[in-house]
C-alpha cells in the first residue's frame, strides 16, 4: 500500500510542476503567444409598448453639438445622429435602449423634468474607450 501512495504523490508533483511551467508572469509585454476571446451574451430585451416609445420619441440636442432624432421601431427605437445612417436599438427597459452589439446605450427620462437623455458609445472597438454624451429634448 505504501508504494501506491508514493506513486500517487509523485504523479501529482509532476502534474503541478508541468502546470507551473506553463504560466507566465503578468503583465505580458511585447509579442505574446497568448490569445484571448471575449464572449458577450446578447442583451435581454423586453416588450415595449407604444406609450413607452412616445415618451422617448423626439429630437434631442446633444452636448457635443450633434442632433439626435429618435423614432419608434419594432422592439425598440431608431436613432439617427445628424445625417448618419439610422441605428436600431432594442429595449432593455422602458427608459433604456441598447444596440445589438452593445456599443451604444441610451438612457431616457432622466433629470428633474424627465426630458434629459444620456448616451454612451464605443467609437472604435479596437480601443478601450467609452464616450458619454448628455442631451436635452429639443422638440417633440
Amino acid at each position: 500500500m505504501r508504494p501506491l501512495s508514493l506513486a500517487i504523490a509523485a504523479a501529482l508533483l509532476l502534474l503541478v510542476a508541468d502546470a507551473a511551467a506553463q504560466t507566465r508572469n503578468y503583465p505580458v509585454t511585447g509579442d505574446s503567444s497568448i490569445s484571448s476571446v471575449q464572449v458577450t451574451a446578447p442583451a435581454r430585451t423586453m416588450r415595449v409598448y407604444q406609450e413607452h416609445l412616445d415618451a422617448v420619441r423626439g429630437v434631442y440636442a446633444l452636448s457635443n453639438g450633434w442632433r439626435l432624432k429618435v423614432g419608434a421601431a419594432a422592439g425598440g427605437i431608431t436613432a439617427q445622429i445628424d445625417r448618419q445612417p439610422a441605428m436600431h436599438l432594442v429595449a432593455l427597459s422602458p427608459d433604456r435602449y441598447v444596440s445589438r452589439d452593445g456599443n451604444v446605450t441610451m438612457d431616457f427620462n432622466r433629470g428633474d423634468t424627465g426630458d434629459d437623455m444620456l448616451m454612451s458609445y464605443v467609437p472604435d472597438s479596437r480601443v478601450a474607450q467609452v464616450i458619454v454624451v448628455k442631451a436635452t429634448l429639443a422638440q417633440r
